[in-house]
């Protein structure tokens, strides 16, 4: 079987990440081509690797013949832009999250790939991540019942840069970081989010606030059906990297999430000891692996994704109606954010 050929836009820390896993872990994929306008960051990505061709346009990549699909890892305010000089180059499209940075340029960009007549998958990892995805079974065995409230956490260990930080190049924390959580609660709950409260703080990096943005955030949420829940992001948790979610049930609770990394406890007189979580690649890596393949796995087989448009859609709105509520400390439907 001839394998996809695959180019990777953009190569700051996650395009990196994404075309290493490409190169090394899929096995119906090869690394083909990536782009990056920086030559710093292109040509000693490419010279590690073999048979991998250079561009410092996009555009260039987009007019290879030897690339089937794209790996968009753009700053969020690029890809608009990017996803459609994609599909009107008639390429299957992988963009990470979110999809933009407002609703009006992801419906563009979904009529865009609607309008090519190509594949659109928007990257949310954790569903892929082999707590998450068991933790999915079994509430859709009903094994805690109906889920009742939910809660999600994601914990950096420190904060961006500052020039990322700012929301008009990422959308701010809630945006950059809460968008994981969003898709999970909607996914973990199968019900539509109905309005968000937002509370925020910058206490440990105050210089967040000479971009607009802040180091922690918590979320309270109503759902359509009635159940709660909260978000909970941060930049702040300089222990490690703590990711977890907690779903309560009729009939029980799940657990998910682990801080933990090596299965090593010290015990002596001052106690238990053991290391914790450093960053996402360790946390998440085989989940990474896992969505770009089944990206593959979709294009080859011709099968629709099971993460659409619609629930990377959602998930903006969400955060954007957060965000909202965090500069206007108020209460916000999520269906005033259009």
């Amino acid at each position: 079987m001839v394998k996809l050929g695959i180019g990777v836009i953009g190569l700051g820390r996650m395009g990196q990440v994404y075309g290493n896993f490409i190169a090394a872990q899929v096995d119906d994929a090869r690394l083909v081509a990536v782009a990056d306008s920086r030559p710093e960051a292109l040509q000693p990505f490419v010279d590690r690797l073999s048979g991998v061709q250079a561009y410092t346009d996009y555009h260039d990549l987009l007019a290879d013949k030897a690339v089937d699909a794209v790996v968009v890892v753009t700053p969020t305010s690029t890809h608009r832009e990017v996803v459609i000089a994609a599909a009107e180059a008639g390429k299957a499209i992988f963009c990470e999250k979110p999809t933009a940075l407002t609703l009006r340029a992801t419906d563009e960009m979904i009529a865009a790939v609607e309008k090519a007549g190509v594949m659109f998958y928007v990257g949310f990892m954790r569903r892929f991540d082999k707590a998450c995805a068991l933790a999915k079974k079994q509430l859709d065995a009903g094994l805690i019942g109906d889920p009742v409230t939910i809660r999600s956490i994601g914990r950096d260990p420190f904060r961006t840069s500052l020039e990322y930080a700012n929301p008009a190049v990422s959308g701010g924390l809630i945006v950059d970081m809460g968008i994981h959580d969003f898709d999970l609660i909607r996914w973990f709950m199968q019900d539509e989010i109905d309005r968000v409260y937002t509370e925020v703080a910058s206490l440990v990096y105050p210089e967040l606030q000479s971009v607009g943005d802040v180091d922690n955030a918590m979320i309270n949420v109503r759902f359509g059906r009635g159940g709660l829940g909260n978000v909970e992001v941060s930049r702040t948790a300089h222990y490690g990297y703590d990711i977890q979610c907690n779903i309560i049930g009729t009939k029980g609770a799940l657990q998910i999430g682990y801080l933990q990394e090596t299965a090593v406890v010290l015990l002596n007189r001052e106690g238990a000891h053991h290391d914790i979580v450093p960053y996402f690649s360790e946390r998440f890596g085989p989940a990474y692996t896992a969505q770009i393949a089944y990206f593959v796995e979709c294009l080859r087989d011709q099968k629709l994704p099971s993460v659409t448009p619609q629930d990377a859609r959602a998930a903006l709105q969400a955060a954007i109606a957060a965000t909202i509520s965090q500069h206007e400390g108020r209460v916000v439907k999520v269906s005033e954010v259009q």
